[in-house]
């Protein structure tokens, strides 16, 4: 699995894919959060606090993880290559985890530089240093959760076709789907957006590590990897 890992990372940053990546992610967060004005403009808000990039990051990493993950398996099958690599001497599910480790493991390293804007609020602060912990690093902490089930679901769409353009408007529309569908579709008749992701996102951004949102995001990330190998099996 690990060489697959590595497979994946160097094909990234040998091409321009994987800068690409992490450049895209920076600049639209810094120019929503420090730049443009609106409701995520961090000081224009009055507040020293990163609810705004909370705000934004899904959204922005929704088509994001999508565009990485969609060459996983679709470029693959266009190439004739996925029966190659089937005959090698790693079961089904470590080649998928070796894929899947791969795009999260790019994504963390976009997410690294954001750290930055933890000291810039802690520097906004009345007084320095005065910024909610807590919520921060819950915040983080949910993040870090959908980026482990959006790119569970990418993986799995680019099973679904050779063309890597269809496989991203697939993983684009499971994503915005889980994320926002059951909570755009929730009355107080029906209140389904705990069938969603942004619902349990919001939990562990306050703060508060409740396990029923560690189990939905690791159920929804287990369900579309096991999606993925079966997928696989019928190649």
């Amino acid at each position: 699995m690990i060489p697959i890992i590595k497979r994946e990372i160097n094909s990234f940053f040998s091409s321009t894919i994987g800068y690409l990546v992490i450049a895209i992610f920076l600049v639209i967060n810094g120019l929503f959060l420090w730049v443009f004005s609106g409701n995520f403009n961090i000081p224009d808000s009055g507040f020293a606090d990163l609810s705004p990039f909370f705000e934004l990051a899904p959204w922005v990493l929704l088509f994001l993880i999508p565009a990485v993950c969609m060459r996983a398996f679709s470029d693959e099958m266009k190439m004739g290559t996925l029966e190659l690599l089937l005959t090698k001497p790693i079961s089904l599910l470590q080649i998928v985890l070796g894929k899947y480790f791969g795009a999260v493991i790019l994504i963390f390293i976009a997410l690294i530089p954001t750290i930055l804007y933890v000291f810039a609020i802690s520097e906004l602060g009345n007084p320095p240093g005065n910024w909610d912990v807590g919520s921060t690093l819950g915040s983080y902490l949910g993040l870090l959760f959908l980026v482990f089930a959006y790119t569970a679901i990418g993986v799995f769409s680019s099973t679904l076709s050779q063309n890597q353009i269809v496989a991203f408007i697939i993983a684009v529309f499971l994503c915005f789907t889980l994320y926002y569908g059951f909570e755009g579709f929730s009355t107080t008749t029906f209140n389904i957006s705990q069938l969603g992701m942004k619902a349990h996102f919001d939990s562990v951004a306050r703060g508060v590590l409740d396990t029923r949102d560690l189990i939905y995001f690791l159920s929804v990330t287990v369900f579309f990897i096991a999606l993925t190998v079966l997928k696989l099996k019928k190649q």
